[in-house]
């Protein structure tokens, strides 16, 4: 089911050509690009507002990645299994990119296609509190999150990011804000 928020009410609109959980997205609510995830794992999708079109593949099929961006430069990261692989969608393909340092699914980001940010999931054991920024080209590793956790939420961008929520064993409350050019992430709430 797919539905829109028009600032007051949530209404039912078209749904996505093929039933899945756990993919990335990026874009807006009339402009946006929906790819890989549990049931699809290669397919991307892009949405204009009112409905669905099926779009090129990724190259590298998988679920629990994370996407950031626009539904016309998007930028799809990490995934499972445990997976380094990054991928740029310009609006008609996608091409791969420089990996992660960190291979790891369950993770979230904030950003776009030219600076983003990677930041906590879980590899093959615990959860990660590692953070790594994309400036385009490669990703560098950055300062960690002072809460180890996965499925966590994001919003922002790689001057001013909020991390909040999210799984280190135990659902969390922490919230941290990312505030470049210091690149220091500091809790805001536990």
């Amino acid at each position: 089911v797919n539905e829109l928020w028009d600032g007051s009410s949530w209404t039912e609109v078209a749904d996505l050509n093929t039933a899945r959980y756990i993919l990335g997205v990026a874009g807006t609510s009339t402009a946006a690009v929906a790819f890989g995830g549990v049931g699809g794992t290669g397919l991307s999708e892009t949405w204009d507002g009112s409905s669905w079109t099926e779009g090129p593949d990724l190259n590298t099929a998988r679920s629990h990645l994370y996407g950031v961006g626009t539904s016309t430069a998007a930028l799809g990261f990490g995934g499972n299994p445990v997976l380094t692989a990054t991928e740029a969608y310009d609006g008609t393909s996608w091409s791969a990119k420089p990996s992660l340092a960190t291979g790891r699914h369950n993770l979230s980001g904030a950003g776009t296609t030219t600076a983003g940010l990677a930041f906590g999931g879980e590899a093959t054991g615990p959860v990660l509190a590692i953070t790594e920024e994309w400036n385009g080209t490669a990703w560098t590793e950055g300062n960690d999150l002072n809460t180890a956790r996965q499925e966590l939420c994001a919003a922002g961008t790689t001057t001013a990011g909020l991390a909040f929520a999210g799984d280190g064993g135990d659902y969390s409350a922490a919230t941290e804000e990312w505030n470049a050019p210091s690149e220091a992430t500091e809790t805001i709430s536990t």
